[in-house]
C-alpha cells in the first residue's frame, strides 16, 4: 500500500497503544466470531484489516520497540497464513477452534502490552 488513505492518516494519529487496542479488538471479534462459526465473510475482512493495522503500527513502533514490532510482523504472518488457507480453516472445526484460540491469545498479549507500557 503506497497512497495514504483517510482511514490510516486517521488510524496513526491515535498513539501507539490506541492502535494495539483496535488490534486486540478485532482479534477478540475473530475469536467470537470463529468460535460460533458465523460470518466467514466477516472474519477474512477482521483479518485483512488487522494485518494493514499491524503494517502501520510496525511504520511507527519500529524505531521504539525493534522486539514488539517482530512479534507483530509474526502476527501478520499468522493471518495470512489463516487467510491463505481459509476454505480449508472454515470446513474444518478443530481448525477454527485454533483459530479462535490462537486469537484470543494474541489479544491477551496485545493487551498485556498496552497495559504494561
Amino acid at each position: 500500500m503506497n497512497a495514504v488513505t483517510f482511514e490510516q492518516e486517521r488510524f496513526q494519529l491515535q498513539d501507539i497503544p490506541t492502535q494495539l487496542n483496535y488490534l486486540a479488538k478485532h482479534l477478540d471479534q475473530i475469536q467470537s466470531l470463529t468460535s460460533s462459526s458465523t460470518d466467514p465473510d466477516k472474519i477474512v475482512s477482521l483479518m485483512r484489516e488487522s494485518r494493514y493495522y499491524i503494517e502501520w503500527i510496525v511504520s511507527q513502533l519500529v524505531d521504539i520497540d525493534i522486539d514488539s514490532s517482530f512479534e507483530l510482523v509474526d502476527l501478520g504472518r499468522v493471518l495470512t497464513r489463516w487467510l491463505f488457507d481459509w476454505s480449508e480453516i472454515w470446513t474444518n472445526p478443530e481448525a477454527r477452534t485454533e483459530v479462535a484460540t490462537v486469537a484470543q491469545n494474541w489479544s491477551l498479549r496485545l493487551k498485556k502490552e498496552i497495559y504494561t507500557s
